[in-house]
């Protein structure tokens, strides 16, 4: 996408919002506002308009396994590959999101803003292109829990290694299970063999049961946690040691599926496409490098946790700055070398009492040109990441009402 493009729609930037039901237990809401741009507090939070100078993720195809995506968004069009459908008790194919979850987030990866002659929503990579893989879900259509972690263990291996086959450099699952599997094990394994990236989101019931779910925990999936503008895990992001990092999460407005094709949410699913949206915004500017070098130079430049350590269990190695990646990568490290110990199933301890989970960016400068953030709150278990990101606040005003409608589940990340 050219990047003159963007910026005339940048230009055009005015903002009002309302909101309306909830989707599969998340804040997913229907948006309506004369320039969507105007709202995505994360794209100004990550430095978007520099970001798309140096990549835009153009010659990457990230997998979006999910509910199926709607090529026919707007801001989709010209974007969403043919793909596959692993749902076939469910009406249509993988162009038919039968929640439209998954068009959200192929959305928040790839969304052009072609929406009413550029007014729409961008993706954080508005080069890549999704390869559609629809699947069932842990929640849907099933009777029980059981059946339900069955049924994904049955046919998410089955996504992975179609996703791994169709040449996707970065595999997105914004969904789980409670429960694993080594076939879901031996798929992943099979995708990174064949060089690809698997993120996947650490679930939503963090300050509830906090139960470990799956891809997130399995071995070799990068987990992916959520944090708000202020870079503050929010409560609902699942905290143990499948926790690799984490992205903005917190009311974010995309392009989605339904009867206006524009949502704000806030959930862990959110963050998984942001994170893969950034490897592919640096697969592109290095596509000779393998999936461990692109994982190392997103780990080499997080905001790291502030206590001195390694990695906490609320925010991981710390949370993505993709403008940060692609302008001073460092040493991406042997292509054959895992950056990560992730190769084994995490434990599923609880975290130590007074554990925190602060994460706080370097002495380098912000990534975007817009204002710094206000200063993070108080270190606590519920963990926070600083001043990890600047954040233009006049761009990320949002006016909002809510309709209650009911909660479906909480089991999509």
């Amino acid at each position: 996408m050219p990047t003159s493009s963007i910026r005339r729609s940048r230009a055009r930037v005015t903002a009002s919002a309302a909101l309306g039901m909830l989707l599969v237990g998340i804040a997913s809401v229907p948006a309506h506002a004369e320039n969507f741009r105007a709202q995505q507090w994360h794209l100004d939070a990550m430095g978007a308009e520099e970001i798309w100078d140096l990549s835009t993720g153009k010659g990457v195809t990230v997998a979006v396994i999910d509910s199926g995506v709607e090529k026919s968004n707007p801001d989709l069009r010209g974007q969403v590959l043919k793909g596959k459908n692993f749902a076939p008790d469910k009406p249509g194919d993988e162009f038919t999101d039968y929640t439209g979850h998954g068009t959200g987030m192929a959305g928040l990866i790839a969304g052009t803003g072609a929406r009413d002659g550029g007014n729409g929503a961008f993706g954080l990579a508005p080069g890549a292109r999704v390869l559609p893989v629809r699947v069932p879900g842990a929640d849907m259509g099933t009777s029980s829990q059981a059946a339900a972690n069955e049924e994904f263990n049955r046919v998410m291996p089955q996504a992975i290694r179609y996703a791994a086959d169709s040449g996707a450099k970065v595999i997105n699952i914004s969904q789980g299970a409670t429960e694993g599997s080594q076939q879901l094990t031996d798929a992943v394994k099979y995708a990174l063999d064949k060089g690809a990236l698997v993120f996947a989101s650490v679930g939503n019931t963090g300050d509830k049961s906090n139960d470990v779910e799956y891809p997130g925990a399995t071995p070799g999936v990068v987990g992916v946690g959520a944090v708000d503008k202020n870079g503050k895990r929010i409560p609902m992001s699942q905290h143990g040691d499948q926790v690799d990092i984490v992205a903005p999460g917190q009311d974010t407005v995309h392009a989605c599926g339904g009867s206006t094709g524009m949502c704000k949410s806030t959930g862990t699913s959110d963050a998984t496409a942001l994170a893969s949206a950034a490897a592919a915004l640096l697969w592109s500017k290095h596509p000779d490098w393998t999936n461990n070098q692109v994982l190392k130079v997103m780990l080499n430049t997080v905001a790291a946790p502030t206590g001195g350590e390694k990695r906490s269990d609320f925010v991981g190695y710390g949370a993505i700055r993709p403008l940060r990646t692609l302008k001073t990568p460092g040493d991406p490290g042997p292509a054959d070398v895992r950056p990560i110990d992730d190769l084994k199933a995490p434990e599923t301890k609880a975290p130590e009492a007074g554990a925190t989970g602060n994460a706080t960016a370097d002495p380098a400068p912000v990534e975007s040109p817009a204002a710094s953030a206000p200063a993070a709150a108080a270190a606590d278990e519920s963990g926070n990441t600083g001043l990890w990101i600047g954040i233009g606040i006049g761009a990320a005003v949002l006016i909002a009402g809510a309709v209650a409608v009911p909660v479906l589940r909480s089991r999509r990340g």
